[in-house]
This record gives structure tokens, sequence and C-alpha cells, in this order.
């Protein structure tokens, strides 16, 4: 069972590749919700990919040159505050799986132990108690395979969406069940991806929900380009920056 430290006064942020390329604005809404905790934000702007591709793929030896170019970006004692539970599971869990039994592997058990996903960095270190500033509306949330399965983040998640008074959240049917992204997966078997993107889709728009969140923008990247190919309106969007939509009380 994880530990969790005393609130800091200073963090890293680790944004991950996708929002940088896809959404950076979630970056920035996840990094005020940290600033409203009176958390001073470090942002290194040389990190890059955390080597999850490579991990998965079976590259062990890039991946292992990934995440210490990685690592060396956050030198001081500050928790890494990871903008997606997959790539936080990739920083806390594989990592140090990567170093077993290496030269290296005190010095990444000790890196691994800073690493936080963001929902699970306000919940259990913050303590966050958010208020509602929003109409009433409702949403449905999914949550990566690996941010369920590695960093149980589906849980804290749910927690800070049902602070939200006027927030009613609704459960898809086979909410645990994959979107067929997978990284590579969805690229090395994209009938499979497809098919199981559909059945995703599909229970999403049943459940008739204003707003589709999630916390990884790998899987939103297939969800909305499947709900754009089947002529749906609803389109996700990152979960800090629905939290701070709501917070704010200002549409955004």
């Amino acid at each position: 069972m994880r530990i969790y430290p005393a609130k800091p006064q200073k963090v890293y942020f680790y944004a991950t590749c996708l929002v940088d390329l896809f959404d950076p604005q979630a970056g920035l809404d996840a990094m005020t919700l940290l600033e409203q905790q009176d958390i001073e934000v470090l942002f290194v702007e040389k990190q890059t990919c955390c080597g999850q591709p490579a991990y998965t793929s079976g590259y062990d030896d890039q991946a292992k040159t990934v995440a210490l170019s990685q690592m060396a970006l956050f030198p001081e004692p500050y928790p890494v505050i990871v903008l997606s539970g997959s790539c936080g599971g990739m920083m806390h869990h594989h990592y140090r799986r990567l170093f077993k039994q290496d030269a290296l592997q005190a010095q990444v058990d000790a890196f691994c132990d800073r690493v936080f996903e963001l929902t699970e960095f306000l919940v259990n270190v913050c303590r966050v108690k958010l208020i509602d500033k929003g109409e009433p509306t409702s949403v449905v949330m999914h949550t990566s395979c690996a941010a369920r399965r590695e960093m149980n983040v589906h849980i804290t998640a749910t927690e800070l969406l049902n602070q939200l008074q006027g927030v009613e959240l609704r459960m898809q049917d086979y909410e645990s069940e994959c979107c067929g992204f997978g990284g590579t997966f969805s690229v090395r078997h994209p009938n499979i991806s497809q098919a199981m993107v559909e059945d995703k889709t599909h229970h999403i728009t049943q459940t008739h929900a204003e707003t589709l969140v999630s916390a990884d923008w790998g899987c939103l990247l297939n969800i909305n380009g499947a709900l754009q190919y089947q002529g749906k309106e609803l389109q996700g969007r990152h979960l800090a920056s629905f939290l701070l939509e709501r917070t704010q009380g200002e549409k955004r």
C-alpha cells in the first residue's frame, strides 16, 4: 500500500507528449489546479516521451535510454505530477522493472516513489475539496486500462467528480473495458482496435451524458476520432480542464 507524503511546497509537472501536442491547454489547466493548492509548479521544457511505446513494444534498451534522459530532468526531491495514468504507471512501476538488479536501481526506485498521477495527488496528498460553481450537467468518464489497473486512478478521478454537486456522473456499461487504443496496439491490430472503440463509443453515447471526460489523452484521441467518424457531436475533454472550468465557474 502506498504511503502518501504531506503536501509539498513545490512539484515538478510532467505534461506528457500527447497533451503537449494535442491539448496544451489541459496542461495549463492542470497546473492551475495545483497552484490553487498553494503549490509552486515547475515545468521542465526539455521533457519528452516517458518511453512507454518502446517498452511495450519490447525495446527495453531504448526505453531505458529514454527513462534515464527523463529522470535526469527532475533532480530535486519534489514530487513529479504526471497528467496521465498510463504514463504515470510507466514512470512509477515500469521504470523499476527496467532497472531491476541494475547499478542504478536504488536511484531509479527513489525517483519512482516521487511519481504521482494528477488526480491521485490532488486527492491523496492535497486532500482537495472542490467547490462546484457550474450549472447542473451530466458527465461520463473513461479511464485508461493502465490508469485503472496500475495506478487505481479511476477511484480518485471519480472522487473528484463526486465532489462537484452540480455534476451527475453517469456510468457506462462495461466501463472497465479498453477503448482499443493501447498505444502501438491500435497500429498493429487496427481491425480489432476499431471494433473495440465502436463498442466503447456505443456504451458512452448510450448514457446520454452531456460531457465525456478522461485523464488520458491517448484514449481521448481514439474515442474522439471514432465519435467524429460516426458523426456524433459528443467530444471528450481532459478531466483537468473540466475540473477547472467547474470550480472557476466560467465556461471555457
